[in-house]
């Protein structure tokens, strides 16, 4: 009897060959279709990273060594800083769990043979990345890798190091003591150094800020560092002329453990001033910002004050001259005479000026007085100007006339002469005082004419007692003040001593 022929189909080995077959081209396909996590959903993270050429898509993604995602894509990007960079997009795997916004991300070497692969840490914060959120560069790490280093020593770098090991070995020659007492001193020094080291980490000191200034010194003097190469040049051959004279420098370091000695006294005693000049320097931050608008102002201020300060010389040598010339002045005899004679002359003078001021201040009299002066010399008659004509009719026997500097006797009555002859009267009213006693404004008009005049059709003929103040602000020379100024001392008569102005109640 004959066995029936089995179907290749029923073969079961072939069958599960086949089986494992299928699975894997399904896994290599859902592998490309979701970028190497077969059926895991993803969430997508995009890092910026100073430098991505180490890294490929395709690379791991990792925690703690685990695979939690890939690399999936790169871009070259502009960072923040202006820099060029990448940009890393990552497919992580939804398990994983969201990241938190202060995680950070690192590269790390795989292999001897260059692979890397992406570390990512997580931080600890409460508020996570969104979907397609970038982590920003300055939370990525790219570390310095071995052929970094060795990329380092090209032949040029190993020419100056061949030089250099030369020039070590010709100076630690034949110095085996002083190095073995230099080893010998090295715990002391590290037990000096110890309190040093602990200030420099305590926040206090700010050391941060120090390297954050020295971060922009350095920016300012990369720009010429042109002309700190010549400078360098320059001290070279200082430095060769020191060497053809080792005694001095012999002689120098041997000082210099004192010098430095007193030097830290200094410092010492200097600290309670850094402290202030400190504290000065935060203080002044806010002016130095106002220096850029002001300094296209000053800087021509100073320009022209350094042409000036070339004739200063000049000047002070005069100057010295004057100060000599005051000097024999204020050691004469006669100038104490004078100045006491100068204070007597003030004293006598106070009690007239106190008196007259108010016929300014408050009056105006001065102003008026000249204005109707030039308004009567100027007023034209038919014989030429008012003025010359009543002087040339004036009676030049009379001794008290118009055109007399002084008068013999008091104008006080007779009868009136002809411009040819006889007595001619001045006018009977004098000025009046300003004020009142109590500063109060008592402005008079002026004379008022002549007594007899008014009084002629007396019968008896009697003269007229006249009073030259008139109570009130009369006019027209009044200021318009009420009252003497405040501060201003003043009397109704020059006899009677400095008033000062009542204070408003």
């Amino acid at each position: 009897m004959t066995r029936r022929q089995q179907s290749a189909f029923a073969n079961p080995v072939l069958i599960g060959a086949v089986t494992v077959l299928v699975l894997l081209v399904a896994v290599f396909l859902a592998y490309n279709a979701n970028e190497g996590l077969p059926f895991v959903p993803t969430r997508e993270l995009k890092v910026d990273i100073a430098n991505g050429s180490e890294l490929v898509a395709g690379n791991d993604v990792r925690e703690g060594g685990y695979l939690i995602g890939i690399v999936s894509d790169l871009k070259p990007v502009t960072l923040e800083n202006g820099q060029a960079g990448a940009q890393l997009t990552l497919k992580l795997d939804k398990a994983y769990g969201q990241v938190p916004i202060d995680s950070s991300v690192s590269i790390q070497p795989r292999s001897v043979l260059g692979l890397k692969y992406l570390d990512l840490h997580k931080g600890t914060s409460r508020h996570m990345f969104a979907d397609g959120a970038t982590l920003p560069v300055g939370q990525t790490n790219v570390p310095v890798q071995f052929d970094d280093v060795f990329k380092m020593f090209d032949p040029q770098t190993r020419a100056a190091a061949q030089e250099d090991l030369v020039g070590f070995g010709d100076t630690l020659a034949s110095r085996g003591s002083a190095l073995n007492d230099t080893i010998a001193a090295l715990p002391s020094l590290f037990g000096h150094l110890e309190p040093v080291a602990r200030y420099l980490s305590d926040p206090s000191s700010e050391l941060t800020r120090f390297f954050t200034g020295l971060n922009s010194f350095m920016g300012a003097v990369a720009p010429v560092a042109q002309v700190n190469a010549e400078l360098f040049g320059k001290m070279a051959t200082t430095f060769a002329a020191i060497d053809r004279n080792p005694a001095d420098l012999k002689a120098t370091i041997a000082d210099s453990p004192s010098t430095e000695q007193v030097s830290t006294q200094s410092l010492i005693a200097q600290q309670p001033l850094l402290t202030d000049l400190t504290t000065f320097g935060q203080y002044m931050t806010p002016a130095t910002h106002s220096l850029e608008v002001a300094l296209p102002v000053l800087n021509p201020a100073l320009e022209q004050g350094t042409q000036v300060l070339g004739r200063t010389p000049a000047l002070n040598a005069r100057l010295q001259q004057t100060m000599q010339a005051l000097q024999t002045l204020a050691q004469a005899p006669g100038t104490n005479v004078g100045l006491n004679a100068l204070v007597d002359t003030v004293q006598t003078l106070n009690p007239m000026v106190r008196y007259l001021g108010p016929f300014q201040t408050v009056c105006d009299d001065w102003n008026y007085w000249w204005t109707y002066l030039s308004e009567h010399i100027s007023e034209a008659t038919s014989f030429g100007f008012a003025q010359r004509v009543l002087l040339m009719q004036s009676n030049s026997a009379q001794s008290n006339n118009v055109s007399d500097q002084g008068a013999t006797a008091p104008v006080n009555g007779g009868s009136f002469d002809s411009p040819q002859g006889g007595n001619e009267y001045f006018h009977g009213q004098t000025y009046g005082a300003a004020v009142d006693t109590q500063g109060n404004a008592d402005c008079e008009t002026g004379q008022r004419g002549y007594p007899k005049k008014l009084n002629g059709l007396d019968p008896q003929g009697r003269d007229l007692a006249t009073d030259s103040h008139t109570p009130g602000d009369q006019g027209p020379t009044w200021a318009g003040r009420t009252q003497v100024p405040a501060g201003e001392t003043f009397t109704r008569a020059p006899q009677t001593g400095p008033v000062t102005p009542p204070v408003p109640g």
